[in-house]
């Protein structure tokens, strides 16, 4: 009898690629798709364990699950979480029937324990996209040793793929977007011997191929002006700096380069060159030694540099990271004052940025019936445009922007004359 399987999935956007390969491996193992987690003969669920919150999250998933699932049949935990603490995992939560790290197949072995031989899940094949874009992770791992991060520890040192494999996954999805990642994606070829980074050859190979590529977490300090030329002329002029803050003494801390001046005069220079750029930025709130200054400074920033998209995460003290035994802890009800009033000014400076689009004329990607993006919008990150709901999936339209909706736009079908007035 033929078994089925059901993949939950938790985290990042490099967590959704791990679980299409855990996908593409079972259905190579002649198992199917069940259509709900009651259904299914193996549950998956494919763990997050960057910051505590993410942590709770799997946790709690994991139980759901198993409150839900058939008898008999196997609940099985991957990811990130199962790699860092696997067996103390297995150890707190008996209704796990199995742990599986990254190159352990968890269709394979129904207790704890079980052996499997390895795989290497980052250049497994994948099977079509679902959706008319895709996530295509291009390496493994980080060699940086940012204070606050503990993804080196599990995750390992930098391994970047080879550009034929990546090539050869992109072309297999048959996606129009193609959405880049890796932990630290600009530093992508660093580890393959030849001293160079090769980002770009790969971005402009992959633009040859699809009708957007985009770019997500690239470090500011690696923005060089043929990176940033080679984004602006992709047709998608979207920058995701991966920033975390803009004090200079705070970043010191953090094991980060650069400061807020820099910050503003790297996102100035490439607003010259292409004045509709849109950009995304990532903040921690409340790292160790933030003082009301820095957290001051960082506030004036985001007023006065508009960003396009901003998250604000408070501080996670993480094992086996440098920030873990840092003094002046910053307490959490400080942390959760200064969240709320970044939070609230990003809106601002996002919803004035949306309203300045009404009456403009557009060219979206039809995600789903009824919603699409622009350029302007990453997937599952950023607002929406909401569309006419006769609009075919996975197809380019012209609309009107019309209204906007906080983070989201409303449009109608726009006709556009030859001169390209609407």
């Amino acid at each position: 009898m033929t078994e089925s399987f059901w993949i939950e999935t938790l985290g990042c956007p490099k967590n959704e690629v791990d679980s299409d390969k855990l996908v593409g491996t079972m259905l190579a193992d002649g198992l199917v798709p069940a259509d709900s987690p009651s259904s299914a003969d193996v549950v998956v669920v494919n763990t997050c364990a960057f910051v505590e919150q993410a942590r709770q999250e799997s946790i709690d998933t994991i139980l759901g699950l198993d409150s839900v699932r058939a008898p008999g049949a196997r609940l099985v935990v991957t990811g990130c979480m199962a790699e860092r603490y696997g067996e103390e995992l297995a150890q707190a939560l008996p209704e796990i029937d199995s742990v599986a790290g990254f190159g352990v197949p968890v269709t394979l072995g129904s207790t704890r324990g079980s052996k499997s031989s390895p795989f290497d899940l980052l250049n497994l094949p994948r099977p079509k996209s679902q959706s008319p874009w895709a996530y295509v992770k291009i390496a493994e791992g980080c060699d940086r040793a940012c204070g606050f991060c503990a993804i080196p520890t599990f995750r390992g040192k930098q391994r970047s793929r080879s550009i034929d494999d990546i090539l050869a996954e992109v072309d297999a999805l048959e996606a129009r977007e193609i959405v880049l990642v890796a932990q630290d994606l600009a530093a992508y070829g660093r580890d393959q011997g030849v001293g160079e980074r090769s980002i770009v050859p790969l971005m402009n190979s992959v633009a040859d191929r699809v009708d957007r590529v985009r770019l997500l977490y690239l470090y500011p300090s690696d923005l060089t002006d043929e990176l940033i030329d080679a984004i602006c002329s992709s047709g998608v002029p979207y920058f995701d700096l991966s920033l975390q803050h803009v004090s200079s003494p705070l970043l010191r801390a953090m094991k980060r380069w650069g400061d807020g001046d820099r910050f503003a005069s790297r996102i100035a220079t490439i607003r010259e060159r292409e004045p509709d750029a849109a950009f995304r930025s990532n903040f921690i709130v409340g790292y160790p030694g933030e003082t009301e200054a820095d957290h001051d400074q960082l506030l004036e920033f985001v007023e006065s540099v508009r960003l396009d998209w901003c998250g604000f995460f408070p501080f996670s003290r993480e094992e086996g990271t440098h920030a873990a035994n840092l003094d002046n802890q910053v307490p959490e009800g400080l942390v959760a004052e200064r969240l709320a009033e970044l939070t609230e000014l990003q809106d601002r400076m996002t919803w004035a940025k949306r309203d300045e689009m009404i009456g403009s004329v557009v060219e979206v990607l039809v995600d789903s019936p009824g919603v699409g993006r622009t350029w302007r919008e990453a997937p599952e990150i950023d607002g929406i445009v909401n569309l006419p709901i006769d609009l075919a999936q996975g197809t380019f339209s012209t609309v009107k922007i019309v209204d906007a909706l906080g983070p989201d736009l409303v449009a109608e079908g726009a006709t556009v004359a030859e001169d390209g007035e609407s």
